[in-house]
């Protein structure tokens, strides 16, 4: 079987059907993947890539980008270095209303065990088992200890 890595453009012309003649290439490529004829490769940046044109150009609200891209990333034909991760940095930013990449950086924190954030985005206090400080707050506990 062959593999590739994909870019965000060919996955968003799949998801938007825009623009159409590239749209069905895109189709055509994942009725391949449907097929297993192929598996593709897509990397984390990627997927923030196609969050971010699908909220900032399309205008879809979050909680539809997560709902999309979740029922297509699980496809097994699809291959990311940390799918689970991904799956779930997807559902805070949906549920919590938080950019992805905050949430993403969110998941890595926990699954390192270290919820200590120096941050100026209050975004992140959102974020559960996170604690947000500002750099002189971090210093400050640097002192006491």
């Amino acid at each position: 079987m062959k593999r590739a890595f994909v870019d965000a453009n060919v996955i968003l012309r799949f998801l938007t059907g825009q623009p159409p003649e590239q749209a069905e290439q895109a189709r055509r490529l994942f009725e391949a993947v449907e097929q297993g004829r192929t598996t593709l490769w897509v990397e984390t940046i990627v997927v923030a890539e196609v969050v971010w044109v699908l909220e900032s150009f399309y205008g879809f609200p979050k909680s539809q980008i997560a709902r999309i891209l979740q029922g297509f990333l699980l496809h097994e034909g699809l291959r990311l270095p940390d799918k689970e991760g991904v799956l779930q940095a997807l559902a805070l930013y949906a549920q919590y209303n938080v950019d992805f990449a905050d949430a993403l950086l969110s998941v890595r924190m926990q699954r390192v065990g270290t919820p200590a954030l120096i941050s100026f985005d209050r975004d992140f206090d959102r974020l559960p088992g996170v604690q947000r400080f500002t750099p002189d707050a971090w210093q400050a506990t640097l002192a006491s200890s």
